[in-house]
């Protein structure tokens, strides 16, 4: 009788114990999940400002590069296209792009002195720098948080919790363009 009570105080020890480690695992998972969320809003926030400044650049150098009509074109297209984009992965694409246009549009302007001595323009074009430092810093977080997410979603014996409640990879914030990913020469 008394084996059979420390086999069966035994068998509900390692239940209790499963339980906990399942409970312990589950609840890593879901503050990591929430990490990544919040993460992405961030993201969202800075990448929101960045589209709302970009009409009123537009229309800045509109009004002193008026013949430049394709640049403006493209960067309204491309703004347009990040603000409808949809999912992470095609998020990062459209914004690839829109720092593309944003680039050429910043390029025209330096054909235009007036422009560049324009008060409104200089302090839009230090916004934007300032929201493209925090996109990026937004993202660095994010793609941190994803990395922690899916790693700790990916070991042993995490995994199989993981797979159990559906927890799913995250996908990174990636640049896709060269360009940026090469470092600036510096020319004096």
């Amino acid at each position: 009788m008394n084996g059979l009570i420390i086999i069966l105080l035994g068998l509900i020890g390692i239940v209790v114990l499963l339980l906990a480690f399942v409970a312990g695992a589950y609840n890593a998972l879901v503050r990591l999940r929430n990490q990544v969320e919040n993460a992405w809003s961030q993201i969202d926030v800075q990448l929101k400002r960045r589209h709302d400044l970009i009409p009123n650049l537009v229309e800045t150098v509109k009004g002193y590069a008026g013949h430049e009509r394709q640049t403006l074109e493209n960067v309204i297209k491309a703004r347009n296209m990040a603000v409808s984009a949809q999912g992470v992965a095609d998020r990062a694409q459209a914004e690839n792009i829109l720092t593309g246009a944003l680039k050429s549009l910043f390029a025209v302007t330096e054909a235009y002195p007036n422009l560049k001595a324009d008060q409104s323009f200089l302090r839009l074009q230090e916004e934007v720098a300032s929201t493209e430092n925090k996109v990026a810093f937004s993202r660095q977080f994010y793609n941190d948080s994803v990395m922690i997410f899916n790693t700790r979603r990916e070991v042993f014996p995490t995994n199989i919790i993981a797979n159990m409640f559906n927890f799913v990879r995250r996908e990174f914030f990636e640049v896709n363009d060269e360009a940026q990913r090469e470092a600036p020469q510096v020319k004096f």
